[in-house]
């Protein structure tokens, strides 16, 4: 139920973003969630507050880009003690890391209506590629992506010092994100 969670969901909408034309995210009908595992029992968790812009054309996906930006301190645990232990210095360090960022660098049609976004996620000050596949449909006026992306959370130093022990809290975060965009006209 750690921060690492947490900040592995915000990488998750951050890679979510790739939706519709250059429009800002609904941050309403969006969504940044994560799964962990503590003591191999699974933990969810969310980011509430969350921005970006997106460009995502579905006949050209290849034109595509995206920029989310996550506001770590709006993590959401089960309970208010995990949300306060999140926010410290050992997992997202909120005081000094008050953002997390996913800049696209291509986003590519991979066949039956999946799509795949590639580009830099950036957590507490550490940077890495990341790949996440998603879907894109239309829904009203909006065009909605969803997809999974695992992150490694040592790999962003979430978790840090006694945290750093994979036998507590598992190493590997599910990132779930929704993103609704105004679609194209």
């Amino acid at each position: 139920m750690r921060m690492q969670q947490l900040k592995l969901m915000a990488a998750a909408l951050i890679v979510a973003a790739p939706l519709t034309q250059a429009a800002a995210l609904d941050a309403g009908k969006s969504q940044i969630n994560f799964t962990m595992k503590q003591l191999n029992v699974p933990v969810n968790g969310s980011f509430k507050k969350f921005s970006g812009n997106v460009v995502l054309d579905l006949k050209k996906p290849e034109a595509g880009k995206a920029e989310i930006t996550i506001d770590t301190a709006s993590i959401n645990l089960p309970t208010a003690e995990a949300v306060g232990e999140a926010k410290k210095a050992d997992w997202f360090n909120v005081a000094k890391f008050p953002t997390a960022r996913f800049v696209s660098s291509s986003i590519k049609p991979l066949g039956g209506g999946k799509l795949q976004v590639a580009g830099k996620l950036t957590i507490k000050g550490n940077t890495r590629d990341v790949t996440a596949p998603f879907t894109a449909r239309q829904e009203g006026g909006l065009t909605v992506v969803e997809g999974v992306l695992p992150v490694s959370r040592l790999a962003y130093k979430i978790g840090e010092g006694d945290w750093a022990d994979t036998g507590t809290v598992a190493d590997e975060v599910q990132i779930k994100f929704k993103v609704a965009i105004p679609a194209s006209k």
